[in-house]
């Protein structure tokens, strides 16, 4: 049996949106709703979807923009469905670029958008690194949860973020401007937040241990290091 699968919708039409939500429900997957591009961002990065469906006129965000901004700020990287009615090359070029995985013109089959998302699901689930493991640290992808010599690690969900970036970098350094655009794309928060993040992502997960893993690199940014060697007496 396939296993259902979670969709976030991002459509403002009303009519569009009632008929691919009643067929993918009806197929017993779960859908979530958003009629603008702004609650559409809130709902990718609060929540994990197997795909995207991405309107491209959406009253308040450009479509485009909106996908830039999932792929640049959401903690998984869910394959991004563009729905539109631009049908050119150029208009796709341009999605692609963006981080868009495919395409559906409207007016769409129902039958044929369903197949596109277990089409992506499969495609993203072969190819997804399910665990990271760097030393005694262990991220597991899927779960959004790290532990580090078998001890779970009481993380904020920005801190997972950062860690998680971080891993995927190792053992290459990321700069601060890196790392504050993945958090919060081109609106980062006037205050030092990221310093705040830091220190309390220092706190958990080193701290406790006897090797410090975060270190701080002058007038470059963040890495992870693993020491080879063992704990001192």
């Amino acid at each position: 049996m396939k296993q259902p699968l979670t969709i976030l919708l991002i459509e403002d039409n009303p009519t569009i949106a009632t008929q691919v939500v009643d067929f993918l429900s009806g197929l017993g997957w779960q859908v979530d709703y958003a009629a603008t591009g702004k609650q559409g961002l809130a709902l990718a990065n609060d929540q994990n979807f197997d795909v995207i469906l991405l309107d491209l006129n959406l009253p308040d965000i450009d479509g485009l923009e909106v996908c830039q901004e999932i792929r640049a700020t959401a903690l998984k990287q869910s394959p991004i469905l563009m729905l539109t009615a631009r049908d050119a090359f150029s208009d796709k070029r341009e999605g692609y670029g963006v981080g868009a995985d495919d395409y559906v013109t409207k007016p769409f089959d129902l039958r044929e958008l369903a197949l596109k998302c277990e089409a992506l699901s499969r495609r993203v689930d072969l190819h997804r690194e399910k665990q990271i493991e760097i030393g005694d640290l262990s991220l597991n992808l899927n779960a959004g949860e790290a532990s580090r010599a078998q001890t779970a690690l009481k993380l904020t969900r920005t801190g997972y973020r950062i860690l998680e970036y971080l891993a995927r970098a190792y053992p290459q350094a990321v700069s601060r401007s890196d790392l504050s655009h993945h958090l919060w794309g081109d609106d980062p928060p006037e205050t030092d937040a990221l310093r705040s993040h830091i220190y309390h992502l220092r706190s958990v997960l080193d701290k406790p241990f006897s090797e410090p893993m975060l270190k701080t690199l002058s007038q470059v940014g963040f890495r992870l290091e693993v020491s080879n060697n063992g704990p001192s007496d």
